[in-house]
């Protein structure tokens, strides 16, 4: 089957006729015509053919007409000089043919098609909402020749207008580059004309809660296990919580103290970690292989294949039916705000921040994919470097290893 690009070739050499009577090439040298039109103003209209693309793919030749300007404004000279310096383009090759497919029959027919295919469901769902919600009620009857960067910035700032933020902007923007930027290795663009659209800075995010060392302590102290140990993990490696819940025995060295993280779950399934940095390995310090091997002899399920964190029946637990079950009626009872599963990632890099270590280290501990140009004036981490700055952690957090197994209590979670 003949790609959209490998199929304009085709079609071009037999002049785009589906017709065996008419599927001769035809000649691609014209001159164009010049008409004077209208009654009261009268403008200068220029025509000349030019190659479409049909929604099917196939070539075909179309007429273009423009209006150049008016009469009184511009001679016949000038009027004729844009006419060739238009028609040459044509005939020399240099203008690519016109797509007259629309934006939403490109965003559902090849766009959904193949792209969706390779994201997260989480990117799916945004880009799916931004598409169906915004876009194409708005734009999706343009041909794609049609949406041009001008058109772009005026969709975008009918939004702005309307009182949409700044980060909506942005992800609409970003969207819609996003689908372009298919249609560019289709061949209907030379470029992508979402590209280089300033949208302004996005609006400030709600700080993320940080607690400190006494607040995790305190909250540690009231949970129940597992949620205790997952917290502790959490806080201890920032691992995000999808990664902690995936996790399985075969994933842990208890030996060498080190965890692998190869799978995170999420929205019910499984998948692989949110970005290639996101793949790593990450040393256990004292105190988080002590919870593991607590963890393991009261686990119901050990083989390496088992999650180290699971219900009665082996089954993933629910991030969300732990937190409103576990951890935010144990943050109620010592009256601590409740934190989100992510805020014990944010504690953990802040806690890397203040016991002294470096950015870099930080990164490769987090799975980070960059911290931009700060990070890039920084040392590569090192293995001791990362193994070191955990333990510092965990001496804060954790001054005297906890015995897990004197005061491990069980809940189910579903």
């Amino acid at each position: 089957m003949l790609e959209p690009s490998d199929r304009l070739s085709h079609h071009a050499g037999n002049g785009g006729r589906a017709n065996g009577k008419e599927n001769m090439a035809r000649p691609r040298y014209q001159d164009g015509s010049l008409k004077i039109r209208g009654t009261r103003k009268k403008v200068w209209v220029a025509r000349w053919r030019e190659d479409v693309i049909r929604e099917d793919g196939t070539m075909a030749r179309s007429h273009r007409r423009v209006t150049l300007g008016a009469v009184n404004e511009l001679s016949h000279r000038e009027a004729k000089a844009i006419l060739q310096a238009r028609v040459s383009e044509v005939n020399q090759g240099r203008r690519r043919a016109t797509p007259t497919m629309t934006l939403e029959k490109f965003a559902r027919e090849h766009w959904q098609a193949g792209v969706l295919l390779a994201l997260k469901p989480s990117s799916v769902r945004y880009y799916q909402f931004q598409l169906d919600k915004h876009v194409l009620p708005a734009l999706g009857s343009c041909r794609l020749c049609d949406v041009n960067r001008a058109r772009i910035q005026a969709f975008l700032l009918d939004r702005k207008r309307a009182g949409y933020s700044s980060s909506t902007i942005h992800g609409l923007r970003t969207t819609l580059a996003k689908v372009l930027e298919v249609a560019v290795e289709f061949g209907y663009f030379d470029r992508n004309p979402a590209h280089g659209i300033k949208t302004g800075e996005r609006d400030t995010k709600h700080e993320k809660r940080i607690l400190t060392p006494a607040q995790i302590r305190a909250l540690l102290a009231g949970l129940n296990e597992p949620c205790r140990t997952i917290v502790l993990v959490a806080v201890l490696t920032g691992m995000r919580i999808g990664e902690i819940l995936a996790l399985r025995w075969k994933r842990l060295d208890l030996l060498c103290g080190a965890i692998e993280v190869a799978e995170t779950y999420s929205d019910g399934r499984f998948g692989t970690p949110k970005t290639r940095s996101s793949r790593r390995v990450i040393p256990m310090s004292s105190a988080v292989r002590g919870a593991f091997e607590s963890h393991r002899r009261t686990a119901l399920q050990t083989p390496s294949e088992d999650l180290v964190f699971c219900t009665s029946k082996g089954t993933p637990l629910s991030p969300k039916n732990l937190y409103n079950r576990v951890l935010a009626p144990a943050c109620d009872a010592i009256h601590l705000p409740r934190v989100s599963w992510h805020s014990f990632r944010h504690s953990n890099a802040t806690l890397l921040g203040e016991v002294g270590e470096s950015l870099k280290t930080a990164q490769a501990i987090l799975g980070h994919s960059d911290l931009e140009t700060t990070l890039n004036t920084y040392m590569h981490a090192i293995p001791d470097s990362q193994r070191r700055a955990l333990e510092k952690v965990a001496e804060v957090l954790c001054p005297d290893v906890p015995n897990f197994s004197e005061t491990a209590r069980k809940v189910t979670v579903n």
